[in-house]
């Protein structure tokens, strides 16, 4: 038995996720569009957790602190 091989597999032989690459690539795509089709519909039904708004100004809070830390320290 060549010790380089792992047991249980033939030479020659690839595993399923070796041989199915693509396929398996193609399911990940089709699972994450999925969730982004879910996301957007729970957002349309407002289903999310944090209005927009807030958002909103917790950006504007964050890029205005970090440009005065620029310019006031800096």
């Amino acid at each position: 038995m060549d010790t380089s091989e792992p047991q249980g597999r033939e030479r020659g032989q690839t595993s399923g996720r070796e041989r199915d690459g693509g396929a398996e690539k193609l399911n990940w795509i089709d699972r994450r569009r999925e969730k982004i089709r879910a996301e957007i519909a729970r957002n349309r039904r407002g289903d999310h957790a944090v209005p927009t708004w807030v958002l909103a100004a917790a950006l504007v809070l964050i890029v205005g602190a970090w440009l005065a830390l620029i310019f006031l320290v800096g």
